[in-house]
């Protein structure tokens, strides 16, 4: 990957639907050569796809907030129970398995606080593998990925 590589990669980032007219434009390339370079991209995995970013006040789910879990027991059999389980959850947006305690991060993205409970004590706590959640609200989003 050189220096123009990067540069694809930043404009898509900001915006992903960028035409390759226009990405060569704010580059200084044609178009030919910016196209080889965002298929290459894409072939090599560096590129894994394109996402709209969603309103999350439009979409109803508003109240987003982190959980840290932490299982009873960490064999693979509940391990792997446990992350599928997570995985199928409407509401999680994102799951991270941690080295150390706690054991995962779950982002969790609902309409609102007497949603998120529902979510977090019917289904969350009542995961057989799961010992304690702990639930963090965000105050304020200084930076986010999207």
């Amino acid at each position: 990957m050189d220096d123009l590589d990067r540069a694809i990669i930043m404009h898509l980032q900001q915006d992903g639907r960028l035409t390759h007219s226009q990405l060569a434009e704010r580059i200084g390339l044609t178009p030919s050569p910016v196209l080889r370079r965002v298929k290459r991209l894409e072939q090599d995995g560096v590129i894994t796809g394109y996402r709209a970013r969603i309103d999350p006040v439009a979409a109803g789910r508003s109240f987003e907030v982190m959980v840290t879990a932490e299982l009873r027991v960490n064999n693979r059999e509940n391990v792997e129970a446990f992350e599928e389980q997570v995985a199928s959850f409407d509401e999680v947006v994102e799951c991270r398995r941690l080295f150390g305690l706690p054991d995962y991060l779950i982002w969790v993205a609902v309409a609102d606080l007497e949603s998120f409970e529902r979510f977090l004590t019917a289904k969350l706590m009542d995961l057989p593998a799961v010992a304690r959640v702990s639930s963090h609200f965000t105050m304020r989003v200084v930076k986010s990925r999207a």
